[in-house]
């Protein structure tokens, strides 16, 4: 549709109209270069849409049939428009939570070298009981004369602190924090976790890896009024966050109930501050019993009409390779000394997943399972599997296991065959072959060589998604695609399967395929406007596009001080 043809439009659309055809809609967009993501349209050059949905999508000349005087006309002066970003592992209510870590530290520099950064901001945390911290790397605090305790003591004598380690798979804590979390000589590992103690006398020396340090963190974030309202308080920025990324569906990856962050969210809806839709996965916390299960039953929700759904489950089956927690099915090529038999630890015994997964799969939960290492691959695989034969079959769920970093190759073709979501992150640098060879090369030897097999997974029809772990990662999901197509031999094969990731397959894996991922009629209008057709650029120079408008149901909430839409009428 071009300018000089809107009168003709509107006669048009009147007889149209009269004649019971086509009706009008809210908003149009054309003379656009419109990628569907729908294998039978892959392109179009206009859609409509009306009520938030999407009513036509083809040529310029079929959309004026939809056009009446009401009808805000947008020209796209033939840019790149494409289905919103699922981002189906992501963390922003932790990410831009108020009340959460604000002394950042500096990775790579030894505890000592850490205390001057953390007297500061103990000073500005002088209304608090805590003082809490992020950054370090777990090594920072190992090998260094005194504990990791004492050194902390130095900066923080008087209160409780807490420093958490940059993958949050370890917590640096003084004296104070010990004391307050009960944690003594006599105090066991809980599952999934290691208290790190003196070789000598058997006290705790400040370093809690995993699940050790969750605990303690339960303490200092229980529910209150008052940090529940603070953490609301991020709501709005993480909103923001996530439009301006082109980001339109997500999965909160690790709602932590017991601290009331589902009903953070649930306020957030109902105050109409959701411009994503939104899926919760409740932790699955390995601290707590079986009886879990039952509260967890009553906390499901998955209206499709609603922007806030709580239908998945988030479980840990290890902890991290960095870290030497990753479950692995051989030892690791170096011992830290935290574990015994230096092959990892599970958060949840193969045998507890299962029944978790075939319980919680009947009230209609999918699981989202944090798998890092190949024995954690293989374990929650079978988990899965023995679940279904427990259940008499699948019923229909869609589990996924995410990051996937480590995998024994007789496990690859079992993604396909049990109907199992792989989930990857490539946005971080660390995540590049290179900076995994080297980083984790000393740790797990030639199995850092074949880490992250995106390829290798594709290559079996499996379906796979691509997602952030932000704030680990950086939000930008293009960052994400340029890495996705420079992994060497673990490459997928072109940019719209990694769009079709991003996408269409993040929809399937958050149960709302027929709703959006795509642009057809009938879906929302979940949409953006980029500067950059990313079917026509080189892989390269996908990291530098720029979203230029977002929309959710046909409604603007994001639009680039670098854009003005042509608006015609």
């Amino acid at each position: 549709m071009r300018p000089r043809r809107l009168a003709q439009s509107a006669v048009l659309m009147s007889a149209l109209l009269f004649a019971g055809a086509a009706p009008a809609a809210e908003l149009v967009l054309h003379n656009g270069a419109i990628y569907t993501v729908s294998e039978r349209q892959p392109w179009a050059e206009a859609l409509a849409v009306d009520k938030g949905r999407i009513v036509y999508v083809g040529g310029d000349e079929g959309v004026d049939a939809h056009i009446d005087n009401s009808t805000r006309i947008i020209d796209l002066e033939g840019r790149f428009v494409m289905p919103g970003i699922h981002d189906v592992h992501v963390h922003p209510l932790e990410a831009n939570n108020p009340a959460f870590p604000v002394c950042t530290l500096t990775a790579g520099v030894k505890a000592p070298g850490q205390l001057k950064t953390i007297r500061k901001c103990a000073r500005q945390q002088h209304n608090s009981k805590w003082v809490l911290g992020w950054g370090h790397y777990v090594n920072d605090v190992l090998d260094v004369s005194e504990t990791p305790a004492k050194i902390l003591d130095r900066a923080v004598p008087d209160r409780p602190a807490l420093m958490q380690e940059f993958t949050s798979h370890s917590m640096w804590a003084n004296s104070k924090a010990l004391a307050a979390g009960g944690i003594t000589a006599d105090t066991p590992d809980p599952p999934g976790g290691v208290i790190v103690k003196d070789e000598a006398t058997g006290a705790p020396t400040g370093l809690l890896i995993d699940n050790a340090g969750n605990q303690l963190m339960e303490k200092v974030f229980a529910p209150t009024d008052a940090l529940l309202e603070l953490t609301y308080l991020g709501i709005p920025e993480a909103m923001a966050k996530l439009a301006r990324n082109g980001i339109t569906s997500i999965s909160d990856a690790r709602v932590y109930w017991g601290r009331g962050h589902h009903k953070v969210w649930q306020r957030a809806e109902r105050e109409g501050k959701l411009t994503a839709r939104v899926v919760l996965a409740l932790w699955g916390y390995p601290g707590k019993g079986d009886e879990q299960i039952e509260t967890l039953k009553g906390l499901y929700s998955d209206d499709p009409e609603r922007l806030l759904r709580t239908s998945q489950i988030k479980l840990y089956s290890d902890g991290i390779t960095t870290v030497g927690t990753a479950a692995m099915k051989k030892a690791y090529a170096f011992d830290y000394g935290f574990v015994a038999g230096n092959k990892g630890l599970s958060y949840f015994s193969q045998e507890r997943m299962s029944r978790f997964i075939a319980e919680l799969s009947k009230t209609g939960f999918d699981f989202n399972i944090h798998t890092i290492g190949d024995r954690a691959v293989h374990e929650s695989l079978n988990a899965i599997e023995a679940a279904a034969k427990q259940n008499g079959g699948s019923l229909g769920r869609r589990h996924r296991l995410t990051h996937v970093e480590v995998m024994d190759e007789a496990d690859l073709p079992r993604f396909k065959a049990l109907d199992v979501i792989a989930d990857f992150q490539v946005a971080g640098d660390w995540t590049q072959p290179s900076q995994i060879k080297r980083d984790l090369g000393y740790l797990i030897g030639a199995r850092a060589d074949r880490a992250i097999p995106l390829k290798s997974v594709y290559d079996t029809g499996a379906t796979l998604t691509l997602s952030s772990d932000y704030d680990v990662s950086t939000l930008n999901p293009f960052i994400g695609m340029s890495n996705a197509l420079r992994r060497g031999k673990e490459s997928l094969p072109d940019i719209a399967a990694v769009i079709r990731a991003y996408t269409i397959n993040g929809a399937y894996t958050l149960r709302q395929e027929s709703r959006a991922g795509s642009l057809e009629p009938g879906k929302f209008a979940d949409l953006i406007v980029l500067d950059q057709n990313l079917l026509e650029i080189p892989s390269r120079h996908v990291h530098r596009t720029k979203v230029l408008m977002t929309l959710l149901g046909g409604k603007e909430v994001f639009r680039s001080s670098a854009y003005t839409p042509k608006e015609e009428r």
